[in-house]
């Protein structure tokens, strides 16, 4: 057996948490930049005379620029270590949020919010730094703390208005800081520049480099692994369904239940806030009871609710012929989703998402540990690129079927092809082991363990 590398001993625990802090907050600021452009949109468009298109593509580019590279970002932080990573990261993510600020035409807008959507690829890295100074059994906890960081969505949310209103449209100190909406991303790169220096000033130095010194075609091996691809799946399910529905909500709101921007905002944000902040529990509940009894759990609630939520609202009235050729009106599917019952519903799809995205990842450590970074990074792209195509998708089932409740069903499609395929390797796995591995499945494969 070879021995440790000084990168790879245990460290104190001190260490460990000054990791997870450190990254928590910095994914929390970074993922609030990536999706800051849903909350802006409003006074963008008004001031540059915007098109819902023209408007749609700042939030979409951004999300696509935030998926694109955590591949080799989690390669890169494998490699040189996630204090070095992160920190870059962060530093140069705040040049286009200043330039956001002071932006003067709609293309240059679209470019700045394509640069500044790669703060969206901060969490392949913080995924790989974190798992690398945890042990297996605290794992789970871990990632998923550090996940919970997907309530940056919300952030913009809650100040951003604030802030608005709060800066002159004619900014301060003779413009010199912007005002108006200008002042969100203005805040946001002072921001992302004092994280960046915290994170470098306050990380370990002894960083932990698994990747370093192995060659690419190697680190890049276990993505031709069916699993991996597998994960992805699971990973769009739960983090790229929720991307997508977090910017898809608010609309939903206004159109179907004719609510004003700033309550539909505030009442998706009860379906955020679950599904990031509950993130620590479901890591919690992978390391006791198993990543797959999790997801299990997850999968099975949302499909209750989702399949709920697909139900077409309202009363459907059919002409129904009779036996001597007339016609008669018969009303079917009397049912009629309220406001409330429909918002309970997004919560529990949220707390389902909670916890399955971290189970997900809880996942990958175990089967893949000096892989991390790579096959994390190609789990995060597959659910990133989620966010960024459902809502299209959600769009042409709605003009399709001619009803909003098809954007539900669209998810739990997904859901069941997830949870079908997952059921299927399991079965598989102990059709060609043997029934006592049934107890066995929530390891990595191992010598005697199944390779599906």
């Amino acid at each position: 057996m070879s021995t440790p590398t000084p990168t790879e001993r245990p460290e104190p625990p001190r260490g460990r948490q000054r990791v997870l802090a450190l990254s928590t907050a910095g994914f929390t600021l970074m993922f609030a930049v990536w999706l800051m452009f849903g909350i802006l949109g409003l006074p963008i468009r008004q001031e540059f005379g915007l098109s819902d298109l023209q408007l749609s593509w700042l939030t979409a580019i951004a999300i696509l620029n935030g998926s694109l590279w955590r591949l080799p970002a989690g390669i890169l932080t494998d490699r040189l270590g996630g204090r070095r990573v992160f920190s870059a990261m962060l530093l140069l993510t705040a040049i286009p949020a200043f330039l956001v600020a002071y932006a003067g035409s709609y293309p240059a807008l679209l470019v700045y919010a394509f640069l500044v959507g790669f703060a969206g690829n901060s969490f392949s890295v913080g995924v790989a730094w974190n798992s690398v100074w945890f042990p297996r059994g605290q794992q789970g906890a871990a990632l998923g703390t550090f996940g919970a960081g997907n309530v940056g969505a919300s952030v913009t949310k809650f100040i951003g208005p604030a802030l608005i209103a709060s800066f002159p449209a004619a900014g301060l100190l003779g413009g010199l800081i912007p005002g108006g909406w200008r002042a969100v991303p203005f805040l946001y790169g002072v921001l992302l520049v004092g994280m960046g220096l915290l994170t470098l000033l306050l990380a370990p130095r002894q960083d932990r480099t698994p990747g370093q010194g192995r060659p690419l075609r190697e680190m890049l091996a276990p993505l031709r692994n069916p699993r991996v691809w597998r994960f992805g799946l699971y990973y769009v399910v739960f983090f790229g369904a929720y991307v997508a529905l977090s910017a898809w909500l608010p609309k939903y709101y206004v159109d179907v239940f004719g609510l004003p921007l700033y309550q539909a905002a505030l009442l998706t944000a009860l379906f955020i806030f679950p599904a990031s902040l509950l993130r620590p529990l479901g890591g919690s509940l992978s390391d006791r009871f198993g990543a797959r009894r999790a997801m299990y759990g997850a999968f099975g609630l949302m499909l209750l609710c989702l399949l709920i939520l697909s139900m077409p609202s309202g009363h459907i009235v059919l002409n129904v012929p009779g036996a001597d050729g007339s016609v008669t009106p018969r009303e079917v599917l009397p049912f009629t989703m309220t406001l409330w019952p429909f918002t309970a519903l997004l919560f529990l799809v949220g707390v389902a998402m909670g916890v399955g995205k971290a189970a997900v990842f809880k996942h990958i450590p175990e089967y893949f540990p000096r892989d991390v970074g790579a096959v994390g990074g190609l789990v995060g792209t597959l659910g990133g690129l989620g966010g960024f195509f459902l809502p299209p998708l959600f769009a042409a089932t709605r003009t399709i079927f001619g009803f909003p409740q098809t954007t539900f069903f669209v998810v739990f499609l997904i859901t069941l092809v997830a949870l079908v395929w997952m059921q299927a390797t399991i079965t598989a796995m102990l059709h060609r082991a043997a029934p006592s591995l049934s107890g066995q499945i929530e390891g990595p494969a191992g010598p005697s363990a199944p390779t599906a």
